[in-house]
């Protein structure tokens, strides 16, 4: 099974930037498609980033050209660098699978876009 624990949240001010960070503990890092998700209470986790084995990655169009998904292979590690966060981001936000594993979701990092 594999673990994911989510770092980096917090309370900005719209127009900021914050990283977020994944710990992913599993052996075949290097081979898996990612993705960090995102849920609102009251509305269903939504895909907010794909970063691929090899670096690819998708987004979300209400996302496109303010975040950027990154990975480090030789850590675990993935990150979702968010800048000219809005409002409209704050969530709480998770990283699993491209096809998430049902039962290896984390506790996840609330991002809170506030005034």
């Amino acid at each position: 099974q594999i673990q994911f624990v989510e770092s980096g949240g917090g309370l900005v001010q719209p127009g900021g930037s914050l990283t977020l960070a994944c710990k992913v503990d599993t052996t075949i890092f290097s081979t898996v498609n990612l993705g960090w998700f995102r849920q609102t209470p009251g509305k269903q986790r939504e895909s907010v980033a794909v970063i691929k084995a090899r670096g690819g990655t998708n987004y979300i169009d209400s996302v496109k050209g303010r975040f950027t998904a990154s990975r480090d292979n030789t850590k675990n590690m993935v990150y979702l660098q968010m800048n000219s966060l809005r409002v409209e981001d704050t969530a709480v936000y998770f990283c699993n699978l491209e096809s998430p594993l049902v039962n290896s979701w984390g506790q996840g990092t609330q991002v809170t876009v506030s005034a």
